[in-house]
């Protein structure tokens, strides 16, 4: 690993740009959302998106390894939480199509990147 590849922010973390993407992918799809679920569905689809790049930050930021992992632990609890609010909105119409295809995508891609940086925060801790 070269200088100029080093992660000296959580900005720099492949997890986050991901996670970050689909954050800007829910605000974009729930846009179209009735207006009606502006105080629900909504509301808690985007809190949760947030809440999984914000927890990927705070575990990023701690330094002990037990809390650094409850932090990503807790990013994935929110994706999860997402991923049933997608289906949500897929079975009541409200996402269909390319949007959704692509939610999902970015869902699974995430789940992946929480997942290796947990695994990675375990092996250079054990190393």
């Amino acid at each position: 690993m070269n200088d100029t590849d080093k992660i000296r922010a959580f900005t720099d973390l492949n997890t986050w740009k991901e996670g970050h993407k689909l954050v800007l992918m829910i605000y974009k799809a729930t846009d179209n959302f009735p207006k009606k679920e502006t105080y629900s569905l909504i509301d808690q689809m985007r809190r949760a998106a947030v809440s999984i790049t914000s927890n990927i930050v705070e575990g990023f930021s701690r330094r002990g390894l037990k809390e650094k992992i409850q932090f990503y632990a807790v990013s994935s609890g929110s994706l999860t939480e997402l991923q049933n609010q997608v289906i949500v909105s897929k079975d009541i119409c409200y996402l269909q199509g390319k949007s959704l295809q692509n939610i999902q995508n970015q869902l699974t891609i995430v789940q992946k990147f929480i997942n290796g940086l947990i695994k990675s925060a375990k092996k250079v801790h054990y190393a």
